[in-house]
């Protein structure tokens, strides 16, 4: 199991306000024990195949497969990255992530898996990896929490080797980062409401103490969110740190307002109460929805998705 995270007090999120490094780790630290559960995270043909298709849908898959050396930036607990490579596509897996506790959940998981990762913590804008050592750099809603994304990605460039490509999934944009708040903030609130009612507060109700604790993380969770993008100025922003063949996909506007308050309701609700087949449902119906959202990529402008992701190469 990974390490047992502490409780975020009161104390740390002020201390985390004037500290952008130290409310990263604090609040990713704090995460690492439950973020897979809050975030329906599992190895297997759902999150498989959900890696694989964001990683296709950037990139086309234009190398063959698998990439011989990988290394996934902010990791957390590996969920990119280790889907990756049970899909076939990553074969050698290394992860970095500034918080300790984010770096051991991965390597658990791992273990879990039947295979082993290297593991460091690392701040992504000093990688301590040697120039020309990846073949590909993986991540997944992390440039967010950068403060420099420019030397984030000038750094993932040195690490590559020549001809190397980097794929950066699941980044909020300007827009989407707009409505999915809203969508969160309603369905945290209805759903503290609801649950608390006498018939349903046994079966459904988290403990006062529980939420109480999920209330500090959302104040972290408003500091460590540092950017939102602009699918255009992110591309102009990998083309300076000095990418090539750089390409911007956006995903996720109906399932966008489904999966924001599916999330919202999963986090507000007692642990244990959904079940398997909840989690296959909003699987589901998420997969639907984006079926739908290809088609409206046609006509609907891109910054109005919620997802963007990047990817690049390394000039050879």
């Amino acid at each position: 199991m990974p390490p047992t995270s502490p409780s975020a007090s009161a104390e740390d999120v002020e201390r985390a306000y004037g500290d952008t490094k130290l409310a990263q780790v604090l609040y990713h630290d704090w995460e690492a024990a439950t973020y897979d559960d809050k975030w329906s995270i599992s190895f297997d043909e759902r999150c498989t195949a959900y890696a694989r298709d964001r990683f296709e849908a950037i990139t086309g898959m234009p190398e063959p497969l698998p990439y011989g050396v990988a290394l996934e930036l902010g990791a957390g607990t590996g969920f990119f990255s280790l889907n990756l490579k049970l899909a076939g596509v990553l074969d050698e897996v290394h992860v970095t992530d500034i918080s300790p506790g984010m770096v051991e959940a991965a390597k658990a998981n791992a273990e879990r898996l039947g295979f082993t990762v290297q593991g460091r913590v690392a701040d992504a804008e000093r990688i301590p990896y040697d120039d020309n050592t990846f073949d590909v750099v993986v991540g997944h809603a992390v440039i967010h929490h950068i403060p420099d994304v420019e030397a984030a990605f000038a750094e993932v460039l040195r690490v590559l080797k020549p001809g190397g490509r980097f794929v950066v999934a699941g980044e909020p944009t300007r827009v989407g980062d707009w409505y999915a708040r809203r969508l969160g903030r309603l369905t945290w609130h209805a759903t503290k409401a609801v649950t608390a009612l006498p018939l349903l507060r046994e079966r459904w109700a988290r403990d006062p103490e529980e939420l109480d604790e999920s209330s500090r993380a959302a104040a972290l969770e408003a500091v460590v969110d540092l950017h939102t993008f602009d699918p255009d100025e992110l591309a102009r922003t990998a083309l300076r740190a000095g990418a090539v063949a750089v390409r911007t996909r956006t995903e996720e506007l109906t399932a966008a307002f489904l999966g924001w308050p599916v999330r919202t309701f999963e986090a507000a609700v007692r642990p244990g109460a959904l079940g398997w087949g909840w989690a296959m449902f909003a699987y589901g119906s998420w997969r639907r929805l984006s079926a739908l959202d290809r088609v409206l990529a046609r006509a609907v402008p891109a910054k109005l998705f919620y997802n963007v992701g990047i990817t690049g190469v390394k000039p050879g």
